[in-house]
């Protein structure tokens, strides 16, 4: 039995995430397998690696192929990440914290755009109330020239 540790494809369609399993080489991809020992999700800013490395070298002293990919994976999780992917659990709390911090920074300008329609309104009503006030007062004034 070839042993093969590689990706096994998750998630929804065009939103992928894969897991790093350890599965026989004959199995299908998303088949059956042994163990799972980590997981990768290519999508998240930057790309997230996280592997069980112990459990990695184990299989690997077992005589485990890794998959290309893989290999590439395992290599930046043992040099602790790089630009494109970075390593282990993100921090819920500052994730979280960004979130909101987005969220306020989105109804702030929605409310200020808000703000900005409103006093255009104000604006041209009062323009238009004005204008009209004009056209009467001239109507007036024209009303008593006629009768005097």
């Amino acid at each position: 039995m070839s042993v093969r540790i590689r990706l096994r494809r998750m998630g929804r369609k065009k939103a992928p995430h894969y897991r790093v399993v350890v599965a026989d080489g004959d199995s299908p991809r998303d088949g059956r397998f042994v163990e799972t020992i980590g997981y990768y999700k290519p999508l998240s800013t930057p790309a997230r690696v996280v592997v069980d490395l112990e459990r990695a070298d184990y299989w690997l002293g077992r005589g485990a192929q890794p998959s290309a990919t893989v290999r590439s994976l395992l290599n930046k999780a043992r040099k602790g990440g790089d630009a494109s992917v970075a390593v282990g659990e993100a921090d819920a709390a500052a994730e979280k914290a960004r979130r909101s911090e987005q969220l306020t920074q989105r109804r702030q300008a929605e409310a200020d755009a808000q703000a900005k329609v409103e006093a255009e309104a104000r604006a041209e009503a009062a323009a238009r109330a004005a204008a009209r006030a004009e056209a009467q007062a001239e109507a007036e004034a024209g009303e008593s020239g006629e009768s005097g």
